[in-house]
């Protein structure tokens, strides 16, 4: 019966299809591509994709005007708005379905799992979210928000560098009481069960502020002015140079895929180095705290702007004003976004990477204090130093 009945419907829907065809709506199909009357079939189908991805309108309502010349700024906008396209379509949030980007309650207890007050800096693995605070270091899945594990010992946890399947956590003096001299780096193995953390390095500095890996070693940037670079061995303690020259009050530090880049805020320089830790590059941005690196562009937050820096050279892009940056403090990229915080006005910022266009701010707060961000590739997750929460964005 089933199959008597599809049957019927199928050879219905061929007979009304070819009737359609037979008729005058078979000339607009097959000389229309979309609303375009002057595009051969060759190209209808990415002529069309364009046209109903929003990349092109055409030169009038009904042409597309394929074989006249494209100046270099349209190449541009049609270049730019693809590459936007692909980032949109191609993103984790685009499989989950997930495409609301704004905050959630907080003040409702809604998308925050509650830490401590002493939280610090956040990094994500991909699944989970690692927050470093006091002594310890929280584990939370990002799913949910769900506290899953604590691990102790990280006396004056700081900042936190997700590498080599490995969690690493600096303890910094100048944050809390001091009782790391000089400061630390420790070890955590996701895969085992949650305990004390591993010291794996010793002598970085008394004021470790952040953290980047290279692709074999770890830098620790040291407020104290210097740069500690700490090379993995077969035995504990790993080996640790430290390099002084150039450098009065480094905090932010991040690698770009070929070289590391350090915020220098006494001198108010970005500073590219080589792999000695050597100052290649100086790129004065005004003071800043902790930066971030989108994929081409380094994003700088600083009291009252963020400089956009080209990595590939070092020239200034754009330097990017108001939409709420009062004492912007530190950045994430999403893939798609760039977010940054400011304690002092509880907000943040939202720019799209691509275009630099700004996208508003909001608030997390009164008192929230918003301090470090990071993103998993759907949420930005915030550290509200006020409540000691961990917030999703």
């Amino acid at each position: 019966m089933k199959r008597s009945v599809w049957a019927r419907r199928l050879l219905l829907s061929a007979v009304v299809v070819c009737s359609i065809f037979a008729g005058g709506a078979a000339k607009i199909v097959q000389d229309q591509c979309g609303p375009f009357t002057d595009v051969t079939p060759a190209f209808c189908p990415f002529v069309s994709e364009l046209y109903y991805l929003g990349i092109t309108a055409g030169t009038s309502a009904t042409t597309f005007s394929p074989d006249d010349p494209l100046t270099r700024g349209q190449a541009a906008v049609f270049v730019a708005k693809g590459l936007d396209q692909s980032l949109a379509r191609s993103s984790r949030r685009a499989a989950l379905g997930q495409w609301w980007t704004t905050t959630p309650y907080y003040d409702l207890g809604l998308g925050v799992t509650n830490l401590s007050l002493a939280i610090r800096h956040v990094a994500s693995d991909g699944t989970d979210i690692w927050v470093a605070g006091g002594s310890v270091v929280y584990r939370v899945r990002a799913s949910d928000g769900k506290l899953l594990e604590t691990w102790t010992g990280a006396t004056s946890a700081h900042s936190i560098l997700i590498a080599m399947g490995r969690v690493f956590v600096v303890g910094s003096t100048s944050i809390a009481s001091p009782d790391v001299t000089p400061g630390v780096l420790y070890m955590i193995d996701p895969s085992q069960p949650a305990g004390p953390v591993t010291t794996v390095a010793t002598d970085l500095g008394n004021n470790d502020i952040d953290i980047a890996f290279d692709g074999g070693r770890i830098w620790v940037t040291d407020s104290g002015s210097s740069v500690a670079i700490v090379t993995p061995g077969s035995s504990i303690p790993w080996s640790v140079t430290k390099v002084s020259t150039g450098f009065s009050l480094p905090i932010g530090i991040v690698f770009d895929g070929a070289n590391i880049w350090v915020a220098d805020v006494l001198a108010g320089d970005l500073l590219k180095l080589d792999a000695n830790g050597a100052i290649l590059q100086a790129v004065h941005t005004g003071a800043s705290q902790f930066i971030a690196f989108d994929g081409a562009k380094i994003w700088v937050p600083g009291p009252t702007a963020v400089t956009i820096v080209q990595a590939s050279t070092g020239a200034i892009v754009a330097t990017l004003t108001g939409n709420g940056i009062q004492g912007g403090n530190a950045a994430a990229f999403d893939g798609q976004r760039v977010m940054v915080t400011s304690p002092n006005a509880d907000t943040v910022s939202l720019w799209n990477a691509a275009d630099l266009s700004a996208l508003g701010f909001f608030s997390t707060g009164a008192g929230s204090l918003p301090y470090h961000v990071c993103s998993d590739g759907i949420n930005f997750w915030l550290t509200l130093g006020g409540p000691g929460q961990l917030a999703r964005f």
